[in-house]
């Protein structure tokens, strides 16, 4: 599933195309995606506005429109939003397509059909928008992404540190593929209760979360089924992994075999000498 890197490496793909643009027609499938299309909403307030800006919250995209209403845009496991020309062939998975007044085309693609697209009306968006983003986690790169604030939040939670950094009422969009990373860097046991770790355990990792996360959008994400960008590219961060699909191979730090096992039903890789379980 793309997360907060993939989503955000989106976002800028889609910045330079958007903006200005009218939405002069609206398409879509007749299949379901994990919500309904909401073709009403589309049809009036979607078509025929101009679109003013892309912003993210979490895994979610927020496209705006200048009249105050948002298409609301969430890639699921497998979905892409690319700009292809008006007479490029169509897709199988093509669920929606926002024909522009330039003859480009937005168009989400999604072969599993897990992602999702809400529209907020303009008169509602103001209200909706709030409550969603209450319903969120913290901005891994905002000002409350602090040791302290991380450590009050993991107060009294026995649940293991890496589930703490995936739920994403806590944290946003911190997926398997970065908590795995974040905490071998943080040289933290994925097991740990989050209760455990102390004040400079959590700088620590605030410090590496936000570091992997940059880094990885600065190489365009990581590309570890099929994942592409905006223009139809593959991100790299996978290359520089240090643990998440690696077990068996020499831990990068330290040389010893990364592991693998189950936590929260999710895979979790670690290097059991650099990341001392504490329970």
């Amino acid at each position: 599933m793309p997360e907060l890197p993939e989503v955000e490496v989106t976002r800028l793909g889609l910045l330079p195309h958007l903006p200005g643009r009218r939405v002069v027609s609206v398409r879509w499938s007749n299949r379901r995606l994990r919500l309904p299309m909401p073709r009403g909403l589309l049809r009036e307030w979607i078509r025929g506005h101009t679109i003013d800006t892309i912003d993210r919250r979490a895994k979610y995209l927020l496209i705006r429109m200048r009249h105050g209403s948002v298409l609301l845009v969430h890639l699921g496991m497998t979905g892409r939003l690319g700009i292809f020309a008006g007479d490029a062939p169509k897709q199988r998975h093509d669920h929606l397509c926002l024909a522009l007044d330039n003859g480009m085309e937005l168009r989400f693609n999604d072969s599993r059909r897990f992602g999702s697209i809400t529209v907020w009306p303009g008169d509602h968006a103001a209200r909706l928008e709030k409550e969603f983003s209450a319903r969120q986690g913290i901005e891994p790169f905002s000002d409350a992404f602090t040791g302290d604030h991380l450590l009050a939040l993991a107060r009294r939670r026995r649940q293991p540190v890496k589930t703490l950094l995936m739920h994403s009422g806590i944290i946003a969009g911190i997926g398997n593929i970065y908590a795995n990373e974040i905490l071998h860097a943080a040289a933290i046991h994925p097991a740990t209760p989050a209760d455990r770790l102390d004040l400079r355990q959590w700088q620590c990792l605030a410090r590496a979360g936000r570091r992997i996360l940059a880094d990885a959008i600065r190489a365009g994400g990581s590309t570890i089924s099929d994942y592409l960008n905006a223009s139809g590219a593959p991100g790299y961060f996978q290359l520089r992994l240090c643990v998440y699909g690696r077990k068996g191979d020499p831990c990068p730090t330290c040389g010893t075999p990364i592991r693998r096992t189950m936590l929260g039903g999710r895979a979790t890789f670690f290097c059991p000498g650099c990341q001392h379980r504490e329970d």
